[in-house]
């Protein structure tokens, strides 16, 4: 019963463990990071062929693109900080501050992908509104 009171006895993970983790993460990485590099060739090859839509549009594109590559960076820096928790214990304190960490994240994101929809719907009404003439002359 003397590992019991050791916090994290038992933990120990064999280093060649360690290193295929490693090893896997960085892989995943660098799919990921390719597949985000296709994904911004197509938008851009689109963009250049003249299919793109409003530039309201293209601009809540790039804002997706940016937030999925801060959140799927955050996930592979989080996961390559458990493969080297020494402890059970330091890896709920690594998921703690990540989730506190992204959660702060994503409400920034949230609210600059809004004003940006917002900013698109106008441009997109205001360009619909011109058409029709009608209720022009109420606002100023």
């Amino acid at each position: 019963m003397a590992n019991s009171s050791k916090p994290g006895a038992g933990y120990d993970v064999p280093p060649e463990m360690r290193e295929f983790a490693e090893r896997s993460v960085e892989q995943a990485r660098k799919a990921i990071d390719g597949f985000m590099g296709a994904a911004r060739k197509t938008v851009d090859t689109l963009d250049s062929t003249g299919l793109t839509v409003q530039t309201g549009t293209k601009d809540l594109a790039t804002k997706t693109f940016s937030y999925a590559e801060q959140n799927i960076s955050a996930a592979f820096d989080l996961a390559q900080r458990l493969v080297r928790a020494k402890d059970p214990q330091e890896a709920l304190q690594l998921q703690a501050e990540y989730v506190r960490e992204q959660f702060a994240a994503m409400q920034t994101q949230m609210k600059e992908f809004g004003s940006a929809a917002q900013s698109a719907m106008g441009q997109a009404s205001g360009r619909q509104g011109g058409t029709g003439g009608q209720g022009s002359g109420s606002k100023k």
